[in-house]
């Protein structure tokens, strides 16, 4: 597996829509790939609670991470509640962290 090392950081500052500004390597991350899977939030992504702008973070990291729509769906939910809920108003999370939790919980098929 030879994968581009990415870095996701949030801090907490609206966007425009509303949700909070997430960076991918210091681009903007974009809540919209995942938002056409499943629209938890309009407004786009939050954290450091368990409802629905911590969801579709939750969605969008292990989409982009995994380019894998089913996965992504299935194990978001409990991203949320083990990580991303769990994360400080700034925060840095490495793509091959986000790989090491889904490897954790034996999952095949990642990227």
């Amino acid at each position: 597996m030879n994968q581009e090392e990415v870095i996701y950081t949030g801090q907490k500052e609206r966007t425009p829509e509303g949700g909070m500004v997430v960076f991918r390597n210091g681009i903007p991350f974009s809540p919209r790939p995942s938002q056409k899977l499943i629209n938890h939030s309009p407004d786009g992504f939050n954290w450091s609670y368990w409802g629905s702008g911590p969801a579709q973070l939750a969605l969008a990291l292990l989409l982009d991470v995994t380019h894998n729509p089913s996965l992504a769906i299935a194990k978001h939910q409990q991203y949320k509640f083990e990580v991303v809920g769990k994360l400080q108003d700034s925060w840095e999370i490495m793509s091959v962290e986000i790989l090491a939790w889904l490897k954790t919980r034996e999952v095949s098929n990642v990227n």
